[in-house]
C-alpha cells in the first residue's frame, strides 16, 4: 500500500496544448480515489501519467514521498486494470493471472504461484475457471480475471481505466459491488477513470471531477451532490441531472420561469450588482404538492409536458423558455457535459403516489432552502456552505477509516481461521501417519 501525491502535474503534447493541466491531488494510503469528467477532460492522460506511460511535462509525481517521474513503469510497482482487459488469448487463466508473477523470473516458486493464484482466484470466484481461455469465458469473467493479475502481483498500487465500459448495465452494476469489496478487502490505494458518475458516487471515498484537463472539486461523493463549488460540477454529479433556471434579481426577490423566491441573509449580500443568475434545483427537491407537505415551501403551478413511470419512482417534465441573458451560458455548459443540446426542461422527481399525467396542469413546491444559486458570469455557486462542506468532509474521512479498518479486520479473521484449518488438517495427517506406522 502507499500514498500517491501529484504537485502541479501538467500534461503538454507537440502543438502545446494542455491536455492536463496544474492538477495537485493527495491520495492517502489505501484510498479509492475516482477521476471522473466527460470525454476529452485529461483523466485517462492522468492516470497514465502515474503508471508512466505518459511522460509528465511539468510537476512531480510521488508515490510514498518518492519522486518517480523519471521511473519506467516496471520500477513503479503499480497493477494497471485497462478498459479492454489486455488478456492473453492463447493462455488459461491461470497463467493470465499468473503472468506478472512469471515475469519476474526467479523470484517466484511455482509453489508461491500457484498460491497467490488460488487466492485471488477464490477472491474473484474464478476457481472453477483457471482452465478455461478467455475466448471462453464472459464480459465480467475477463474482467475479474485482469483484476485477478493485478492483485497476485501485491502492488503498490491499482489503478483501473473506465474497466467496466464495455460491460452491459446489469453487469456493471455486479462488477462494481466487486471491486469496492476487494477494494476494501485488500485496503491497496485505488485510482480509477470513469466517464460514469453512477460508478464514481457508489466507488469512490473521494471524487476528482475534471473539466478541459483543469480540476474543478476534489471531495467525497456527498460533498460534491450536497455543496458544489461551481456549475459545472453541480451539473456532472446527479442522476437526473440538477434543473438549471434562469432567475432574474429583483431586490430580495428572485424571478423563476414559475415562481418568485425570497432570498435574505448572506445571499442576498452576494447577490447585489447582479442583475441575474442560474438557480440550482435537483429533481428530487421538487415535490408535488398534493400528496407531499413542504413546510415553508415555495409553491406554484405548471403544466406537465411528458411524463415517466419506472415503479417505484416516476418522473414529470416541465419545459420552459430560457432567459436569453443566460441561454448562450446554459448551452456552454450543455457542450461541457456533453449533452445534445435538447430544450430547456426542468425534471420533477415525483413520489410513487403521484397521479400527475401528461397534460394536467399540477401543483409542485420546493423548499428554497435546497435550491443552489450560481454567477453565470463564474459559475461559482454562492450558496455553498463551506462550514457545511467541511463537516461533510470529516464525517466521509472518518467512515473511510472505519471501513479499511473493518476490512482489516475480517481479513485478519480470515487469516487466523485458515492457519487454524491448516494446523488442524496438519495434525490430523500427522495422526493418521501415527497410527499407520
Amino acid at each position: 500500500m502507499s500514498s500517491i501525491e501529484l504537485k502541479n502535474i501538467v500534461k503538454k503534447y507537440g502543438d502545446g496544448f494542455p491536455a492536463v493541466n496544474d492538477v495537485s491531488l493527495d491520495i492517502a494510503d489505501g484510498e479509492f480515489m475516482i477521476l471522473v469528467g466527460p470525454s476529452g477532460c485529461g483523466k485517462s492522460t492522468l492516470l497514465r501519467m502515474v503508471v508512466g506511460l505518459e511522460d509528465i511535462t511539468s510537476g512531480d509525481l510521488l508515490i510514498n514521498g518518492k519522486r518517480v517521474n523519471d521511473l519506467a513503469p516496471r520500477d513503479r510497482n503499480l497493477s494497471m486494470v485497462f478498459q479492454n482487459y489486455a488478456l492473453y488469448p492463447h493462455l488459461t487463466v491461470f497463467e493470465n493471472i499468473a503472468f506478472p508473477l512469471r515475469l519476474a523470473k526467479g523470484k517466484h516458486s511455482d509453489d508461491e504461484i500457484r498460491s497467490k493464484v488460488n487466492d485471488a482466484a477464490n477472491m474473484l470466484e474464478l476457481k472453477d475457471h483457471l482452465e478455461r481461455k478467455p475466448a471462453n469465458l464472459s464480459g465480467g469473467q475477463r474482467q475479474r480475471v485482469a483484476m485477478g493479475r493485478a492483485i497476485v502481483r501485491d502492488a503498490e498500487a491499482f489503478l483501473f481505466d473506465e474497466p467496466l465500459s464495455n460491460l452491459d448495465a446489469k453487469l456493471r452494476g455486479q462488477m462494481r459491488t466487486e471491486i469496492a469489496r476487494m477494494q476494501r478487502r485488500l485496503g491497496v490505494t485505488t485510482i480509477y477513470v470513469t466517464h460514469d458518475q453512477t460508478e464514481a458516487m457508489t466507488l469512490g471515498d473521494r471524487v476528482a471531477v475534471l473539466k478541459k484537463g483543469v480540476l474543478q472539486q476534489v471531495a467525497s461523493p456527498r460533498e460534491l451532490y450536497e455543496q458544489p463549488v461551481n456549475l459545472f460540477v453541480a451539473g456532472f454529479i446527479g442522476s437526473p441531472p440538477m434543473n438549471f433556471l434562469p432567475a432574474r434579481v429583483d431586490g430580495s426577490t428572485l424571478k423563476l420561469p414559475f415562481c418568485e423566491v425570497p432570498v435574505g441573509g448572506p445571499l442576498a449580500e452576494k447577490l447585489r450588482g447582479l442583475d441575474i443568475v442560474i438557480v440550482g434545483l435537483r429533481p428530487e427537491y421538487i415535490k408535488d404538492a398534493s400528496v407531499a407537505d413542504v413546510p415553508n415551501g415555495v409553491h406554484f403551478s405548471a403544466v406537465v409536458d411528458q411524463t415517466e413511470w419506472l415503479g417505484n419512482e416516476q418522473y414529470a417534465y416541465i419545459p420552459y423558455e430560457a432567459d436569453h441573458a443566460v441561454q448562450s451560458k446554459l448551452d456552454e455548459l450543455d457542450r461541457d457535459l456533453d449533452g445534445e443540446g435538447m430544450r430547456t426542461q426542468m425534471i420533477v422527481n415525483l413520489d410513487s403516489r403521484s397521479r400527475i399525467l401528461e397534460g394536467d396542469e399540477a401543483q409542485f413546491a420546493f423548499d428554497p432552502a435546497m435550491m443552489h444559486v450560481f454567477n453565470p458570469e463564474t459559475g461559482e455557486n454562492l450558496t455553498r456552505d463551506d462550514e457545511k462542506a467541511a463537516q461533510i468532509a470529516r464525517d466521509s474521512e472518518q467512515q473511510r477509516k472505519a471501513a479499511l479498518e473493518r476490512a482489516r479486520a475480517r481479513e485478519a479473521q480470515g487469516a487466523d481461521r485458515s492457519a487454524g484449518d491448516r494446523s488442524a488438517a496438519d495434525g490430523s495427517a500427522a495422526d493418521g501417519e501415527a497410527r499407520a506406522s
